[in-house]
């Protein structure tokens, strides 16, 4: 029985040497160049750089990875696990506008993780040697590019002693905080997760042979965990082959991802809501003329809210181009729990539910579903917007998984149809935080009345019904942007020094619906009355400093007077109600004060 991934790439390597593991797009086009890597390849390229770390006495150790998108970073990623070592995925630097952005979530990431090393690619080690003005930490980190490391390096490798305890890499969850919290995935958390999305996905031995075991097209980011433990770690534990091109390629033009998937004809593929839109956004009746799509059976859609509109305009569309309704698949997931905690039905279409609330009665008799024939993928929908507006479901717990709906503060399970903060326990729920007894203790060791073990705080709010579970929001304040996490205080932070007249402390920062487009962040501040003529200055220099930070487009700028956002009483900003407020039209306005 195979104890991790390593073993398993040992095996495919024997049983298959020549059989593709990943293809990359290197242009993103499938009439570009391209790249490929055969298992045999595989595993001889990660024992390489496994033999590399292991000669330096590294096993146990943390290893910052730093690659651009390509086959090199699965090397570098599979060679610290046959090496023992800590796997660190990091995103380099790129680009004048992100430079500052990234060499700070490196700077965190190097101090937080205590990396030995950085494994990296040619242009990105090169980029960083340039770089020790600004992260002076690089002086005593031996840096390489593991293209540099010989092929026959892998001879002297020799098989790591892991246990599913030992930890195989740090996950972090968060693009923007300034305190990164480290998930310390483990061998056993990563195997018994895969185990469950091959349940879920319904890659069974007869799917992979069906598909001549083209299981995968991805354009996901490999060092998060949606696009790293889907596609790419899915592939090595299955044994099938994956095509992945660039996200910025894909962002650039969506119809590639749509093109990838009818030329290779995968059996899944997917992305968060966004990426839908995207493509609903740029498809063409030309391009709809070039797509065949009727071979994806699993569309999943997670990271974000998943919205009943997007799916239902995805299936109108793209069903012109063979694609069914029935592969669309919201599933439900978080890097604390590996990546998959629930995962649809792949031969059904998704479940709607009227509401977010325990009366949320619509099922497929009402007509708040999806269609079961041809005649449209709302068939019988009495009302195109009640169905756009429902809520969607995420699906059923894969097997060992145990799901419950919680009270958060009398820790007691709620009954079905009450809303509540989502609770998880099993095998595949991580080790805890690196580093952060305190952060591990809170989230990963609850207890629950009638129940054994621990439990993991998700710190998202849903319900079940009928054993599947909709999500209605997070009691936490994690902004969740295109897929991207970011902490509201770190947006309110960049607002607040963008200015003088803006109040230190006196900032709040969340998200709103933005229907289509998704969620869409908000800022609330409070500013100096004697500022109140430079309105419209301030909101573009807060508009302004936040996208230059963060990456994230402001929907609303919304100027107030001092004293008049919602605080605690030991002076903590109360999003929720700040939220609240704006969303009632009651916030305290400074004249002149432009939003939208």
């Amino acid at each position: 029985m195979a104890r991790s991934l390593v073993d398993l790439l040992t095996l495919h390597a024997s049983a298959q040497p020549d059989r593709t593991a990943f293809r990359y797009l290197v242009t993103g086009d499938c009439n570009g160049e391209i790249q490929d890597i055969s298992y045999g390849r595989l595993a001889q390229r990660s024992r390489a750089v496994a033999a590399w770390l292991q000669e330096r006495g590294l096993a146990g150790s943390r290893v910052m990875l730093l690659y651009p998108p390509g086959i090199e970073f699965i090397c570098g990623y599979l060679g610290c696990l046959s090496a023992g070592v800590v796997a660190v995925p990091g995103l380099p630097p790129h680009g004048r506008s992100q430079n500052h952005r990234a060499l700070l979530r490196m700077k965190r990431l190097i101090a937080d993780a205590d990396a030995q090393v950085i494994l990296g690619g040619r242009e990105v080690i090169a980029a960083l040697a340039t770089m020790t003005e600004d992260l002076p930490e690089l002086a005593d980190i031996t840096c390489v590019a593991t293209e540099d490391i010989p092929d026959a390096a892998a001879a002297s490798w020799r098989e790591p002693d892991l246990t599913p305890d030992s930890v195989a890499f740090l996950q972090y969850t968060s693009g923007s905080t300034s305190a990164p919290r480290g998930v310390m995935v483990t061998h056993g958390n990563l195997l018994d997760n895969e185990r469950v999305i091959t349940e879920r996905m319904g890659h069974t031995p007869d799917v992979i042979e069906e598909y001549d075991r083209e299981l995968f097209v991805s354009w996901l980011p490999v060092y998060h965990d949606m696009g790293l433990i889907g596609p790419v770690l899915n592939a090595v534990y299955l044994g099938v082959t994956a095509t992945l091109l660039s996200p910025l390629h894909f962002l650039q033009r969506p119809e590639r991802w749509l093109t990838a998937v009818s030329r290779y004809r995968p059996h899944t593929s997917g992305g968060p809501n966004f990426a839908y839109e995207l493509c609903l956004k740029h498809v063409t009746p030309d391009l709809l003329d070039t797509l065949d799509l009727s071979r994806w059976r699993v569309a999943f859609n997670g990271a974000e809210p998943v919205r009943a509109a997007t799916l239902r305009r995805f299936a109108e569309t793209f069903g012109a181009a063979g694609f069914r309704r029935e592969a669309l698949y919201p599933c439900y997931g978080l890097a604390e729990s590996t990546l998959i905690v629930t995962g649809g039905s792949v031969h059904a279409p998704p479940t709607l539910a009227a509401g977010t609330t325990a009366d949320a009665t619509a099922t497929a008799d009402t007509g708040a579903s999806f269609a079961a024939d041809g005649a449209g993928p709302y068939l019988g929908a009495p009302d195109t917007r009640s169905v756009d507006a429902a809520a969607v479901g995420s699906g059923r717990p894969g097997p060992g998984v145990t799901l419950v709906i919680a009270d958060p503060d009398r820790q007691e399970e709620l009954p079905e149809g009450e809303v509540g903060e989502i609770w998880v326990s099993g095998a595949s729920v991580a080790k805890g935080y690196w580093r952060n007894a305190l952060a591990t203790r809170e989230t990963f060791r609850a207890t629950l009345a009638g129940h054994e073990g621990r439990f993991l705080r998700t710190g998202d709010l849903g319900f079940l019904r009928d054993g599947e579970l909709f999500v209605t929001g997070r009691l936490k304040d994690l902004i969740v942007i295109e897929g991207r996490n970011h902490y509201p205080q770190d947006l309110e932070l960049s607002a607040e020094m963008s200015h003088w007249s803006l109040r230190p402390g006196c900032t709040a920062a969340f998200s709103v619906d933005g229907g289509a487009a998704g969620e869409q962040a908000v800022v609330v501040a409070e500013t100096a009355p004697e500022a109140a003529g430079e309105s419209e200055k301030i909101i573009d220099l807060i508009r302004g400093a936040i996208s230059e930070a963060h990456g994230v487009p402001v929907r609303d700028v919304v100027l107030v007077h001092p004293g008049t956002i919602p605080k605690t009483s030991s002076g903590k900003i109360q999003r929720r109600a700040s939220r609240a407020a704006y969303l009632d039209g009651t916030l305290s306005l400074v004249g002149g004060t432009e939003t939208g």
